[in-house]
């Protein structure tokens, strides 16, 4: 029997809850995907944060405790924008480094590119300028899209939570192109009709 891969999901103040909600359901379900994540909560401590959304997250382990892992997902927060976040920019360089796919939205993005991680690979966010702000060396690599994969590396911006969860999908091999945009369609355009290929 096939162990089941598992997702490291950096949690921290202000961690913006709805934006990786799509993603984190359908990894950890499988409903449509037939195979279920395991879904591990990592904190720089194992000291309770509060989201966006004001819910009350206790990380299952701390950064220093990471070892192995499948894919790390980091949400926007306050802390981006604020010069925060170096232990979680420090841990997507290693799984990076060790061909682990990391997917990034948001204000996440704008860490990975103070940390440099976005300067040789294409990418996108909120805005070009967002980016341009953090003093990056990567604006000739940013894509306007609602998300990007290049390699092991999936970015979107705060508007994209659907797609951003199609792109990781996608970039894990979880699911064939139709049943994706049967998933677009669904989650984002509201359209019935794409149900059945969802499901089928």
């Amino acid at each position: 029997m096939l162990s089941m891969k598992t997702v490291y999901v950096g949690v921290y103040e202000t961690w913006a809850d709805w934006e990786i909600g799509h993603l984190l359901v359908e990894l950890r379900t499988g409903r449509f995907t037939g195979e279920e994540w395991r879904v591990v909560t990592v904190g720089e401590t194992v000291e309770p944060v509060v989201t966006m959304g004001g819910l009350r997250v206790v990380p299952e382990v701390a950064l220093a405790e990471v070892s192995g892992g499948d894919l790390l997902v980091l949400a926007g927060s306050a802390q981006w924008d604020e010069g925060g976040g170096d232990g979680f920019v420090e841990l997507a360089r290693r799984f990076l480094a060790a061909g682990v796919p990391v997917a990034a939205i948001c204000g996440a993005t704008a860490g990975l590119a103070r940390g440099g991680l976005l300067d040789e690979r294409k990418h996108t966010s909120a805005v070009k300028e967002y980016l341009l702000g953090t003093g990056y060396a990567g604006g000739d690599n940013y894509v306007d899209a609602r998300a990007v994969v290049d390699g092991d590396l999936i970015t979107a911006g705060p508007d994209s939570p659907v797609q951003f969860a199609r792109a990781v999908l996608s970039r894990l091999g979880l699911a064939d192109e139709a049943k994706l945009e049967a998933y677009e369609g669904v989650f984002h355009r509201g359209d019935p009709a794409a149900y059945a290929g969802l499901v089928g």
